[in-house]
């Protein structure tokens, strides 16, 4: 249990980062995916202009400000083999939604953006849910809660 006096010394989470190779493409991806926006500055370029941030990092916030995702660049990422491989997922995100009606036009949705499906669990009869991998290979789950 926490003292009320140590309060101010508590960590906080303040966002998850997500190595990747191009983090500019992951970045769009969980941009439009979760209907996130680009931190100051992190915005895409104008036609023709350099993405000099896109080559280093990014960060996505909620529409009021609250940071969410980082998305810093490396030169090489393996993709996780989850569940069957030698590379582990290391993270995963999961993400909810009400039923399992949005859950099916979700799976649209990642689909469309450029992600994959990993595992459909949909039919479970505790927690339908079903296993993506975004387009650098990060597994995240949605499920109905």
């Amino acid at each position: 249990m926490i003292d009320v006096a140590d309060r101010e010394n508590v960590l906080k989470l303040c966002q998850v980062v997500l190595d990747c190779t191009d983090a500019r493409s992951l970045a769009e991806f969980y941009r439009s995916l979760l209907s996130l926006v680009y931190g100051p500055g992190d915005e895409p370029p104008g036609p023709g202009r350099a993405d000099e941030r896109g080559g280093d990092w990014l960060v996505l916030r909620t529409a009021e400000g609250a940071p969410q995702l980082a998305f810093q660049q490396v030169d090489q990422l393996p993709a996780p083999t989850w569940p069957n491989g030698s590379v582990p997922q290391q993270l995963h995100l999961d993400l909810s939604v009400t039923s399992i009606e949005e859950l099916k036009a979700q799976h649209e949705r990642v689909l469309a953006l450029g992600g994959r499906l990993l595992s459909d669990q949909k039919n479970g009869p505790d927690e339908p849910f079903r296993v993506y991998a975004d387009p650098a290979g990060h597994p995240f789950c949605i499920f109905v809660a």
